[in-house]
């Protein structure tokens, strides 16, 4: 019991209806659909923090799934509901943080699309707003839909668009933690001085994609770097998560899938930039469907099964992937097709769910209208909970991100059955452990530890109380 890891558990969301499970907003106890209501995140956000959870993570996207049955068709996705319509997500943190105390908020929000400057001040504003409660899930998009609508013909290529990252978040760190000393604001009244111009400092940066003086529009904020999350298994995306992520998203339906590209990051994280392995927290992607009993599960599943929508679940898988399945005949079996992303994708599902004899279109979207692109599992408590086990000692995860078939219904079953099964094998904590404490205290379990590691790069850019400036350059 003493050696094994404590989950950190997130509830993974966006701000739409059904979200990895396209159609379900047709369950009669879904409540997604509510997801224009203020009321809706403020309920969800109090059930997640009596429940203990770490946080919400927030996903987004910038444009629609348009490549099934396209070029450039919607209808599927509008018809079905799959993440369309979807709201902008940091909006409605400050009312969820409003309502609650030690829950923490992951929001995703791409560097291809907006000045660095502009998003600094954003993320300041709900840091504060949130007493530190705020985490930047940092993607750099994949939608060309999202592109065309963003002033571009297309999205940047894939390598060049994790460059601008690079610089866009170099960008950020000098904003948050160099152009304002920890105690630049002294609201002195004696001699009417609100911030001392001494401790304020211009990052006169000039990059290839960015050229930002500064200084930072906003004071420090009480983590000053938002807790820095991220997804992307490539190469530039291993690099980019080694180098400065704190928590990594994973998806894949077994742990096999991605046991390797963890020990990978873990490894450069060490070898390349001096940072502790141990100290990147990896969270997978599952989907929990539960029962008192195995037929009570299953007979749930069952029914999530019947009620999702196939279009719905094509058109995201073509947005994910950029592959149209429907050029394949609704019999054709995908595992002998010519391409390799449809082989390697459905080889995943078949190894997952060896009970399928032949893999379709319809079998794959089937499989998607319940979880997304996840692990999904169906059983007891006692099963799913020896399911995670097996996560954690196959792909060596430190946490998870649970989608939800219907919302709140699956945080409820979560909260109610399977969290009291993984507390009595001392997997999940009681209580945070700061009460009131920011994202990245209870991240880590650590009271203190509100700004980044001293082994994470932003840290060398933390202008600290008492130093004068000249004694702390801004680093390049």
């Amino acid at each position: 019991m003493a050696t094994r890891k404590s989950l950190i558990l997130n509830a993974f969301v966006e701000m739409c209806s059904g979200h990895q499970s396209p159609g379900l907003w047709n369950h009669p106890d879904d409540e997604s659909w509510r997801f224009n209501d203020v009321h809706h995140w403020i309920e969800l956000a109090k059930l997640l923090e009596a429940a203990k959870f770490h946080g919400i993570f927030i996903a987004d996207v910038l444009g629609g799934y348009d490549v099934y049955k396209g070029p450039r068709n919607l209808d599927p996705a509008i018809i079905s509901g799959a993440q369309w319509p979807v709201n902008e997500p940091l909006a409605v943190v400050p009312a969820m943080a409003a309502a609650t105390k030690n829950l923490g908020f992951g929001v995703t929000i791409t560097t291809t699309y907006e000045q660095p400057y502009h998003l600094a001040r954003r993320l300041s504003t709900v840091d504060h707003l949130s007493n530190g409660r705020l985490g930047w899930n940092i993607v750099t998009g994949y939608l060309d839909s999202a592109a065309r609508n963003l002033g571009r013909a297309e999205q940047p290529q894939h390598d060049d668009r994790y460059a601008i990252a690079e610089e866009y978040v170099q960008v950020t760190y000098k904003l948050w933690e160099s152009s304002w000393r920890d105690d630049a604001v002294v609201r002195d009244r004696t001699r009417r001085v609100y911030t001392e111009p001494s401790r304020v400092r211009l990052i006169n940066h000039t990059g290839k994609h960015y050229t930002v003086p500064g200084p930072h529009i906003c004071q420090p904020s009480p983590q000053r770097t938002p807790l820095i999350l991220q997804a992307g298994t490539s190469k530039a995306g291993k690099n980019f998560a080694a180098q400065h992520a704190e928590a990594i998203f994973v998806a894949g339906h077994s742990p096999s899938v991605v046991a390797k590209n963890i020990a990978e990051i873990r490894e450069l994280a060490s070898t390349q930039f001096g940072r502790d392995p141990k100290s990147l927290k990896f969270l997978a992607l599952f989907c929990p469907v539960l029962g008192r009993t195995e037929e009570e599960a299953q007979a749930k599943f069952a029914e999530y099964r019947d009620l999702g929508s196939i279009e719905g679940a094509l058109a995201l898988f073509g947005g994910w992937t950029g592959i149209d399945l429907n050029q394949y005949a609704d019999d054709q079996e995908l595992r002998h097709v010519e391409s390799n992303a449809i082989r390697s994708a459905v080889e995943g599902w078949s190894k997952a769910s060896p009970g399928v004899s032949k893999w379709t279109k319809t079998t794959v979207a089937q499989h998607i209208t319940v979880g997304g692109l996840g692990a999904t599992s169906v059983g007891t408590p006692q099963q799913i909970a020896d399911e995670l086990e097996r996560w954690v000692a196959e792909a060596d995860v430190d946490g998870f991100n649970f989608a939800y078939a219907i919302k709140p219904g699956s945080f409820v079953d979560i909260i109610e059955l399977l969290l009291p099964e993984l507390r009595k094998r001392g997997l999940f904590w009681n209580d945070y452990a700061v009460d009131g404490g920011t994202y990245r205290e209870n991240f880590y379990g650590k009271p203190g530890q509100s700004g980044p590691r001293d082994d994470h790069p932003a840290a060398k850019y933390r202008w600290k109380a008492g130093v004068e400036a000249a004694d702390h350059q801004i680093p390049n």
